[in-house]
């Protein structure tokens, strides 16, 4: 490999332009590409197989209109009065022109249901005055029919007596037929009677079954009374929008159109605000913080490299990279559904390690030309001992990227994928577009003052001496005992999606989510969607009863406020319900309750429910994903240990490195936690506490794994190689770490700072990573990477570089350094 990066890098010096040329056509491709196939991203998430995935897919086929995405928009007045009724009528007329939209399914108006549930109130209370009613006339008919019946049984008496005697007499059948002419009278009298009594006894009957239906109605009208779409003082309304396509289908383009028409002709007095669901698009790829971590990037630049040209050299190389890398994955947004942080990651890694991995070939080519060699065999010699460390550093992140797959998470593994293609297409610039401008400037990438001194003598590492044993004690124990305290919070942490509370203050998201949550309760920003499977063959009333039942089993689970029946299928199979929780989504509360609702037995003994909606969908993402990240930092574990023992020939030092990896990871994770979770100086930088996004510590552990591999390489590579050229084992941590200090600072601080500018992005999402990112860069390049592990290396001395004889015979040679390149080759 060092070989053909030194020919590549010397024919790329020597025909530069071509070089330039072919990579500004690269650029053209995507742009056309990205012209054609950009379809939009998403703003959802979504894992297959979950158990909410599976109660959606039942809705899609029984249910479809509750299927879809919902949303809310949110109507307030500005003064917290009351709504006028022009303003009323305002509302409701853009209500009804909203149903024509794109992809909406339909749009509850606030004002009609709350007049509906009005009216269904007088429906209730005149049900009963009814059936008052109507037992009191039965009581009257009963009184009446008893009263009849006791004088039939008087008559009938007599007429008993009556033939006693004539029977007893030997009356002549005269007379006893004029007495069976009286007893059929009073068998016709008897006869009608009993049938006034089976008509009352019927009329008795239909009451009862209006008494259990009204008493029904009246039960699940009770469990649902703190449901509402317009708050108690008349102040606040929620217009509810249902979507035909689900949410990880729907469209930006048709939630703009939901946002665009209801701000399209405002209402004196009244403010408008939309839930995330409507709200939270694609955010920008690009913002001010971001540009100003690039500025600060380019200072760094400049102190290191000493001058304009030389610093500008990785900004220019890692922007045409990031171009063709963002560009390129967005061209294939119409073909595979993307999460609209997807391009963001790899704009993220592209940037940062597009620049330092510039750095590090620009670095050893300027060392190489005070040296006083020729400019054209320089660059080639960069490339294929530098250019080497860096083709191998970036597969290490590449790899760790595209292991993101293994989670089984489709979002998850397509984000792994774009930044591995992003850290891929800044390997290959940086060892093409890098050199071949290298070659136009030859002797210009070094400042008037350093060419002046091309060819003296340097001899820096005579200069290194070994640590003091017992400051290498007092750091090991140092470092450990800080990133161990830092890490502590990590083990409170709480996993999630963000809501709208965790939007910037000034969004119309937060503003909705704290309306709604002010005027509506906190579950209302969240409610669930139960889903109830009903046995076969139930008529209406018996699916009626079904339905009160299963609502009074809801109601009384522990923190549920209120629940509302919405729908049952033509089949009456599958009914399903609203449940407001307590607490708002992203709350320990509704999780539990979530859970409790899972882990019912059947109803009646034959009724099942399902657990779906917005906030059961992320509490089993976050789930899913929690699951899958001891998984996927075992296999990256393995993987550092493999690729370390490789590299270096040694068994303890790959431990060394990946113990460190770990102790930085968890620190991080302490410091996310105490940040984005506690909300330890989360004011300062504007953010809302919350659980951690869900996917980040699985993002972080590939991402972080692969960059704290290429501050490892570039600092242990450098002490291996003073060690296997004789010199004493302390005395070679201290020159290895001497030779790659400079190097490793600039390019940490460059990745903090361009990460860090990400901490400022508008989404709430973008910041958590990009302070995540940062932070673990921080800790792992500059308190593990240059204080824990070169103090352990120096404790552990010549055993550093122990490996089993067996094992050394079969792996194979991996020149990272490109020692052997620069045998065969002399720069000068």
């Amino acid at each position: 490999m060092a070989e053909l990066l030194y020919r590549l890098g010397k024919l790329a010096a020597r025909r530069a332009w071509i070089v330039i040329v072919a990579w500004l056509l690269v650029i053209v491709v995507a742009g056309v590409g990205f012209a054609i196939g950009y379809k939009g991203l998403s703003s959802s998430f979504d894992i297959p197989g979950t158990a909410s995935g599976a109660v959606t897919d039942e809705l899609q086929e029984k249910l479809p209109d509750f299927s879809g995405a919902a949303g809310t928009v949110v109507f307030e007045t500005t003064d917290g009065s009351e709504f006028t009724e022009e303003q009323k009528t305002e509302i409701s007329a853009l209500v009804t022109d909203a149903a024509d939209l794109p992809d909406v399914a339909k749009v509850v108006d606030p004002f009609e249901t709350e007049t509906e549930r009005a009216a269904q109130q007088q429906q209730l209370a005149d049900g009963r005055t009814q059936i008052d009613d109507g037992n009191a006339q039965i009581e009257a008919g009963q009184t009446q029919l008893d009263a009849g019946q006791a004088q039939l049984d008087a008559g009938q008496a007599q007429l008993d007596a009556a033939r006693q005697q004539a029977e007893a007499a030997g009356a002549p059948a005269e007379q006893l037929a004029a007495l069976d002419a009286q007893q059929a009278t009073l068998d016709a009298q008897q006869a009608e009677l009993d049938a006034q009594q089976a008509k009352l006894d019927a009329s008795r009957d239909e009451i009862e079954a209006q008494t259990t239906k009204l008493d029904n109605g009246a039960t699940l009208m009770e469990l649902s009374k703190d449901i509402g779409v317009v708050s108690e003082d008349g102040s606040t309304a929620l217009v509810n929008v249902a979507f035909t396509e689900p949410r990880l289908e729907l469209s930006e383009d048709s939630k703009q159109a939901v946002i665009d028409h209801f701000e399209s002709e405002p209402i004196d007095g009244v403010e408008v605000s939309f839930s995330t669901d409507i709200a939270q698009g694609t955010p920008s790829i690009v913002g001010i913080g971001e540009i100003v971590g690039v500025v600060f990037a380019a200072i760094v630049l400049l102190v290191m490299l000493g001058s304009v040209i030389a610093a500008s050299l990785p900004l220019v190389t890692a922007i045409v990279g990031v171009a063709i890398g963002a560009l390129g994955s967005l061209a294939f947004s119409g073909v595979v559904q993307m999460a609209s942080v997807t391009p963001v990651l790899g704009l993220m890694l592209g940037l940062a390690v597009g620049i330092d991995y510039s750095l590090f070939i620009i670095n050893r080519h300027r060392k190489q030309l005070l040296q006083g060699a020729e400019p054209h065999e320089s660059v080639g010699l960069a490339n294929g001992t530098a250019g080497n460390a860096v083709v191998f550093a970036g597969t290490t992140v590449i790899v760790a990227l595209l292991a993101l797959n293994i989670t089984g998470v489709p979002f998850l593994g397509l984000m792994g994928t774009v930044g591995a293609v992003s850290v891929a297409i800044a390997v290959l610039i940086a060892t093409s577009l890098t050199p071949a401008i290298l070659g136009l400037l030859g002797t210009r990438i070094l400042n008037r003052r350093a060419r002046a001194r091309i060819g003296e003598e340097h001899h820096e590492d005579t200069k290194a001496k070994p640590m003091k044993t017992w400051r290498a004690v007092v750091t090991v124990l140092a470092t450990a005992a800080a990133l161990l305290t830092i890490a502590i919070p990590a083990l409170s942490m709480r996993v999630g999606l963000p809501d709208g509370s965790s939007e910037p203050v000034e969004s119309a998201s937060y503003q909705a989510f704290t309306t709604t949550e002010d005027q509506f309760g906190a579950g209302a920003t969240g409610p669930l969607l139960v889903t109830a499977q009903l046995p076969s063959g139930l008529d209406d009333d018996q699916v009626l009863q079904a339905q009160v039942d299963v609502a009074q089993k809801l109601a009384d689970q522990d923190d549920v406020v209120a629940v509302a029946p919405i729908a049952v299928s033509d089949d009456n199979r599958l009914a399903a319900f609203q449940v407001v929780p307590a607490e708002g989504p992203n709350s320990v509360s509704t999780e539990e309750l979530v859970v409790a609702l899972r882990d019912l037995q059947p109803i009646d003994g034959d009724i099942t429910l399902g657990v779906a909606g917005q906030a059961a969908i992320n509490i089993d993402i976050s789930a899913n994903l929690a699951a899958v990240l001891p998984l996927y930092l075992g296999v990256v574990v393995g993987l550092s240990l493999l690729i370390m023992i490789l590299v270096f020939r040694s068994i303890l030092v790959p431990l060394i490195a990946t113990g460190g990896f770990i102790l930085s990871l968890f620190a991080t994770f302490g410091a996310i936690v105490a940040v984005f979770q506690w909300g330890w100086g989360a004011d300062a930088l504007g953010i809302h506490t919350g659980p951690i996004l869900s996917f980040l510590p699985v993002i972080l552990v590939g991402i972080l794994f692969g960059l704290a591999m290429d501050y490892q390489l570039f600092l242990a590579s450098g002490m291996r190689e003073a060690y296997v050229h004789g010199a004493p084992a302390r005395l070679a941590v201290a020159r290895g770490f001497r030779a790659g200090r400079a190097v490793v600072t600039a390019a940490g601080l460059i990745m903090v700072s361009v990460f860090g500018g990400f901490i400022f992005a508008e989404s709430t999402m973008i910041r958590s990573i990009g302070f995540g990112l940062a932070l673990g860069v921080l800790l792992d390049a500059f308190v593990v990477r240059m204080l824990l592990m070169p103090a352990l290396m120096h404790l552990l001395g010549e055993s550093a570089w122990w490996l089993p004889r067996w094992l050394d015979k079969i792996l194979p040679n991996v020149d990272v350094e490109g020692a052997a390149l620069e045998r065969r080759h002399h720069a000068s």
